[in-house]
């Protein structure tokens, strides 16, 4: 295999891979607190069975609306029975610590997408 191939065949997406995105907005008076906790949230769900990995980023464009940081969650799973696992299993509860932690302080907003070959 040449390196063009090796190349093209790194950036084909995985098929039966699932992307859950989770899109936060929190309020800044609040922002370095939840920060801390979502790190350890999403370590958290990352070691359930399933789970590949996470990305966390702080969305630019559009920007947050004055007094806000807007945040996003790009979690991989294997495949989507995965995905429902943590749903049917998992979800409720971590949805509801940081509910109890940060209660009218922010908002989530999710997706998820499959992964297609180029």
């Amino acid at each position: 295999m040449d390196n063009e191939d090796a190349q093209a065949e790194t950036m084909d997406a995985n098929p039966g891979e699932t992307i859950y995105e989770v899109t936060l907005d929190v309020d800044a008076a609040v922002a370095a607190d939840f920060l801390a906790w979502l790190r350890g949230h999403i370590d958290e769900i990352c070691a359930l069975p399933g789970f590949l990995g996470a990305d966390l980023h702080e969305l630019a464009d559009p920007a947050p609306a004055p007094g806000r940081q807007a945040l996003c969650v790009r979690y991989r799973l294997r495949d989507a029975a995965a995905l429902e696992a943590y749903l049917r299993d998992h979800a409720p509860r971590m949805r509801a610590d940081g509910l109890a932690r940060f209660d009218g302080r922010f908002g989530a907003s999710r997706r998820v997408m499959r992964g297609l070959p180029r």
